[in-house]
Parts: C-alpha cells; sequence; structure tokens
C-alpha cells in the first residue's frame, strides 16, 4: 500500500468536505498461475498486491452523494433515490452498481462524501475495478454500519460488475482483493469458493508484471468461444464442469471432438493439475519447480488454448534467455495485458532495460515494468 495515495485522497477529502473522513485500502491483484480454470469450477492462486484503490469516505448531511475521482479531475453527484447506470459512464457506474446492489438487499444508505485514488496500471489486468467496488462496499458497510461479511461484500462487488458495468466476472478478482493475506497467495476453489492462504517466500526471487500495453481486438469474442468448447465438452462427458474431467476421460471423446478443441480442453485439465502441483512446489519451497510450472502454463496457453499474442509469447521467449528468470507466463485472458516473472532480485534492473530496449526494437512501441509485492486485502487504515 502507497501511504502517499493514501495521504492525497485524505487531504483532498479534508480539503473539500472539512471533515475527517475513514480511509480504505483495497488491493488489486495478480493470478500467478490458474488462467480460464476458474469459469471451468477449477482451481487459481491470485495474491493481492501492493497497488490498488485508496478511499477517502464519510457521511454527508446534504440530500445528494458526492464521489471525487482524484486521478482523473473529476466528480460526480447523484441522488440516492435515483440509482440507474450512466451511459458510458466508466468508472462511476462501478460505484452506483455498489450501491444498488446494497439496495437490493434492503440496506439503508445514508448520504456521503468520498474521494477516491489509484496506483493500478491501466490496462495490466490487474482488476482496478474489483479494487474499486470492494474499497466502496467495504467503506459503505463501516461507514453506515451495514453488517455485512466480508464474503457477502465481494457477491455486492460481482453483482455490480455484473449489472452495470455489463462484465460477467467469476469471483476470483472481488475474492483476492478482499480476502489477500499479506506475503501470501490463496488457494483459491472456484466451486466452493473457499480458499487456503499459502506464505510464499521467494528467497533470493522477486516478482516482476511485464506489460505490453497492447490488448487486441479478439479478446471478447475469443473468451466467450474458449468457454462454449469447455461448457460442450463437459456436456459430452457428462460433467458439471472440466474440473471433473481427466485427460483420460478426454480421450474417450477424439473421435467426436475437433483436435482444437481437444487441445483447448487438455488445457484446462493440465492447467487445474498444475495449480495443485504449484501448491506442492510452494509447501517444499522449490522455486525451481515454480518456475518450471510458470513456462508450461504460458505453452499451454499459447499453443493449447491459443490466447497468447506475438507480444507476450516474445516477452516469455526473452524471459527463457535469462538464465536469471526462473519462469514466466502470460497473465489474464490474453491477446495482451501482462507477463508475470519470477527473477532474481539483482537481475531485476538490468532485465528490466534489456527486454524494454528490445520490445521497443521489435514493436516500436514501449513496455511497461512494474514489481510487486504480495499485500493483505481490503482494509481499513489508521
Amino acid at each position: 500500500m502507497s501511504k502517499k495515495l493514501i495521504k492525497e485522497v485524505k487531504q483532498s477529502f479534508e480539503k473539500q468536505f472539512r471533515t475527517e473522513p475513514i480511509l480504505v485500502f483495497s488491493p488489486g491483484r495478480i493470478n500467478l498461475i490458474g488462467e480460464h480454470t476458474d469459469y471451468n469450477d477449477g482451481f487459481v492462486f491470485p495474491a493481492a498486491i501492493n497497488k490498488g484503490i485508496g478511499l477517502a469516505i464519510q457521511q454527508s448531511s446534504y440530500n445528494t452523494s458526492k464521489v471525487s475521482a482524484l486521478n482523473k479531475d473529476e466528480s460526480f453527484e447523484f441522488s440516492l433515490d435515483d440509482i440507474k447506470p450512466v451511459e458510458n459512464g466508466g468508472w462511476r457506474n462501478y460505484i452506483l452498481g455498489v450501491i444498488s446492489e446494497l439496495q437490493n438487499l434492503g440496506l439503508k444508505i445514508g448520504n456521503f462524501n468520498s474521494v477516491f485514488a489509484g496506483d493500478i496500471p491501466g490496462g495490466a489486468g490487474m482488476s482496478s475495478s474489483a479494487a474499486l467496488e470492494n474499497s466502496f462496499v467495504y467503506g459503505l458497510n463501516t461507514l453506515f454500519d451495514l453488517g455485512l461479511s466480508k464474503a457477502e461484500m465481494i457477491l455486492v462487488s460481482q453483482k455490480a460488475e455484473h449489472n452495470y458495468a455489463g462484465v460477467k466476472c467469476g469471483i476470483m478478482d472481488q475474492y483476492a482483493s478482499m480476502f489477500g493475506v499479506k506475503k501470501s497467495a490463496l488457494l483459491l476453489d472456484c466451486r466452493t469458493v473457499a480458499s487456503e492462504p499459502f506464505k510464499i517466500d521467494f528467497g533470493d526471487y522477486r516478482l516482476m508484471l511485464i506489460n505490453t500495453n497492447v490488448k487486441h481486438d479478439l479478446s471478447e469474442s475469443a473468451y466467450n468461444d474458449r468457454r462454449s468448447v469447455c461448457e460442450m465438452v463437459s456436456e459430452k462427458l457428462n460433467i458439471k464442469a472440466l474440473r471433473d474431467a481427466t485427460l483420460e476421460d478426454l480421450d474417450t471423446l477424439k473421435p467426436e471432438i475437433t483436435e482444437a478443441d481437444y487441445q483447448k480442453a487438455s488445457y484446462v485439465i493440465e492447467e487445474n493439475n498444475r495449480v495443485q502441483l504449484f501448491s506442492k512446489a510452494i509447501k517444499e519451497h522449490d522455486l525451481e519447480a515454480l518456475g518450471a510450472l510458470l513456462y508450461q502454463s504460458h505453452d499451454g496457453l499459447s499453443n493449447k488454448f491459443k490466447v497468447s499474442c506475438v507480444e507476450l509469447d516474445f516477452l516469455v521467449q526473452e524471459a527463457k534467455q535469462n538464465k536469471n528468470v526462473l519462469g514466466a507466463r502470460m497473465m489474464g485472458g490474453g491477446f495482451g495485458g501482462c507477463t508475470i516473472n519470477l527473477i532474481l532480485k539483482h537481475d531485476f534492473k538490468k532485465f528490466k532495460k534489456e527486454v524494454s530496449k528490445k520490445f521497443q526494437s521489435e514493436f516500436g512501441r514501449s513496455c511497461s515494468v512494474y514489481g510487486v509485492k504480495l499485500s493483505q486485502g481490503t482494509h481499513l487504515v489508521n
């Protein structure tokens, strides 16, 4: 968490509203391994990070509520009696969605003033939307003593995204942002929505995210296609989801499905297994195994599930050629966004410089490189 970020939102709030706010920090998230397994009732391995949304919020005596987005230098005033999505509303709809879902639960919210700002890089796939939703549901829950548990709050955030932002997301982003544990990742079972924290000591290594700063148009249609393939194969196997399938089960379908669909389904089954192996490697403090699993995950995403792109493949190939990088893979839905890399601490700056130069030379544009730490979930800041 950035103390500077919290200080800025607090000062801005006090300057505008002349009162002391409560302060909330809600982190973004990364996913160490387990991609496209969530909607297959599978396992994922997310972690909250030390970048996120800082929120200052307090009750208001006026008959409207006001939200200021400090980074964007934008403000929004509205009545709690007339909550509906704003056309092309962007960040406003995430907040309105949270309020609407709280009202749908029959909970009484009073008017409030708020200021928020964030330091999550845009378009990097670190779930700034989930962090924003969680910051407001947590702040409003505290402010008006609504009595919601963290588990109930993330469902409010998820429904806000579904109904006000039009994104039918799974629960992973909101869960990791809310329940994150410092220096730990969460082995999350997407069927039961139960998790186990795994404390991770990366030793002489640290995490590096490299953002391609691209998002190819294929992403939405490709996501829907992959999901329908997984559902079709599950139906043919007469199971609820691919989480319940083995490669031997899948082999029985070879005469009935295309080779491309076979490869996509086999990736999901293998990735679910990799998540379990990843948790075992953490327990055994086997960093080499963690790195190898990251590379295997990327290979499956690129060659079997086919959701990578030339920029992501380029970055992973560069990582493979550096002996100080234990492992790397694309992170997120695909067709752009970030790679996640496990790299020796002392080589971080050198590799950052080298890979940035090569990426610029190859694609004629810049990539962005960040270091992140595993962080505590959404919480009040004293």
